[in-house]
């Protein structure tokens, strides 16, 4: 190995060890100011609330399925009604598809039977159905307690807000809190046109 060799090799060492001191500064740094999902929720007045996917909730054993996830929930004082909203969700400043559907309240399409909120999920492009549309049933389930199923609207972003808080956000009624004032990600001007309207419905 020559000496021009050997100096190159000190050189690439000494910009990879700098490149990876700066990188790791500036994610510690991002780590202290930037709150995490759980915390903001609570800030922002909510619950976080772990949830397990569970499939055949409306029969007695119902199939618990992999992994869980953290819902923010928000309860009215003023009615006891209540929006859950998964934390990333409603922590990313960034656009979710599930941010701009509850912005959007594109109305409620015809053709629907059976569960509205669940079929205005579909229409938005989401979907809250475990195993299809059959009497089976299924949801995100309370940890702490197998009878609280929650309807969730997942979005293939992986955002999701429960499919009877957007259903009833559409029809202008809002439960628990009204998202707008606690969702990190702020109402863009032109959210609507990300999800064309079709015929209003009453809930």
């Amino acid at each position: 190995m020559n000496f021009k060799t050997l100096r190159l090799g000190l050189t690439i060492a000494a910009g990879l060890f700098l490149a990876q001191t700066i990188q790791a500064s500036a994610s510690a740094s991002e780590a202290r100011t930037a709150p995490s999902a759980a915390s903001y929720c609570v800030k922002k007045g909510g619950v976080v609330q772990e949830r397990i996917p569970e499939y055949g909730t409306n029969g007695g054993t119902p199939l618990i399925l992999a992994g869980k996830q953290n819902f923010c929930q928000f309860t009215s004082t003023k009615d006891g009604s209540q929006i859950n909203v998964l934390v990333s969700t409603l922590a990313t400043p960034q656009p979710s598809l599930a941010a701009l559907a509850y912005y959007a309240e594109v109305p409620l399409g015809s053709g629907c039977t059976g569960n509205p909120a669940s079929c205005y999920c579909s229409q938005l492009g989401g979907s809250d159905l475990f195993g299809g549309v059959n009497a089976a049933g299924g949801g995100w389930v309370l940890s702490t307690d197998s009878t609280d199923v929650l309807e969730a609207c997942i979005f293939p972003d992986m955002s999701s807000i429960d499919s009877w808080g957007l259903a009833y956000h559409s029809n202008n009624i809002i439960r628990g809190v009204n998202l707008a004032h606690v969702l990190r990600y702020k109402n863009p001007n032109n959210a609507a046109r990300a999800f064309p309207g079709v015929k209003r419905q009453t809930l």
